[in-house]
């Protein structure tokens, strides 16, 4: 095993149990019983399980039903509706090589997503939203439609909506504006600056911090945290990716989010205590558990 894939060590404990409220346990290695007694052990006692289109969607309401500690979000990638419209020829995804199937396949899928959101151990709806940084102009109409489905999903099921936005700040909220966003909206693995955290706080959204906020070149994450309401944000890992310093590059798993969040607490200037009561708060506010 390369020093890349060898998993960090165990960080200390936290005092104070708190959530990571975005995690992709189907791409981890091991376990799903064996990352949740790990990240037990130094207070991360519950997780959201995201799916990403409808096989893993419907894994994470499995997952969800066996466990206790784990919470279900469903939807469909904003990189994933239009794979499931225009086709992807070179097999991205999980899914493997696949033609398009057009609007029909896509309200096909859309279906199953609002079947599985009705569930009561699905928390969430997401993650969805917009992603111009791996989907073409020609993608962004099949994302735009996506998104404004999940938005009525969730609304309809009063979930909360979590969102992916990568390189569409104007037009996530312009959407969200459009369709009346949620009662309860997650910005997962926020990406914006300052001046936007004060949109998203003004609007009440949530605001989730991954390990990117410790990188070196995220002054800007560091920025937005510092302005956010302290009962607006959470923590995640969105593992196996974005794994913090000074671990980058090798596997995240939920049991990681101590190291994430002393940073945060840093940023803010408060204790890790006071930092993680506000997280654990916080994320079962927004997911209602």
């Amino acid at each position: 095993m390369s020093a890349k894939d060898t998993p960090p060590p165990l960080p200390e404990p936290l005092l104070v149990e708190v959530a990571d409220s975005h995690t992709h346990l189907d791409l981890q290695s091991g376990t799903v019983e064996e990352a949740l007694v790990k990240a037990a052990a130094v207070g991360v006692t519950t997780v959201v399980q995201v799916g990403c289109d409808v096989k893993g969607s419907q894994w994470a309401a499995e997952t969800a039903a066996a466990h206790e500690h784990v919470h279900a979000a469903v939807a469909l990638h904003p990189n994933e509706a239009p794979r499931i419209v225009l086709g992807d020829p070179e097999g991205r995804s999980r899914q493997g090589a696949r033609e398009g199937g057009g609007d029909a396949a896509l309200d096909d899928a859309l279906g199953e997503i609002d079947r599985l959101a009705a569930l009561p151990y699905v928390r969430g709806v997401g993650e969805t939203g917009l992603d111009f940084f791996r989907t073409g102009p020609e993608g962004i109409a099949a994302q735009e439609r996506s998104f404004r489905a999940h938005i009525e999903i969730a609304k309809r099921h009063g979930k909360a909506l979590v969102i992916h936005d990568r390189e569409a700040h104007a037009d996530v909220l312009r959407v969200l504006d459009e369709e009346g966003a949620p009662e309860r909206t997650v910005f997962h693995c926020y990406s914006g600056d300052a001046a936007m955290a004060e949109i998203c706080a003004a609007k009440g959204y949530y605001m989730s911090f991954a390990g990117n906020v410790t990188f070196k070149n995220a002054q800007h994450l560091r920025d937005a945290l510092a302005v956010a309401p302290l009962e607006l944000v959470l923590v995640e890992t969105d593992a196996p990716f974005l794994t913090p310093a000074p671990y980058r590059g090798r596997p995240n798993a939920p049991y990681l989010i101590p190291v994430t969040l002393r940073a945060m607490a840093e940023v803010r200037g408060i204790g890790e205590n006071e930092m993680a009561e506000a997280i654990a708060v916080n994320t079962a506010r927004a997911f209602d558990y």
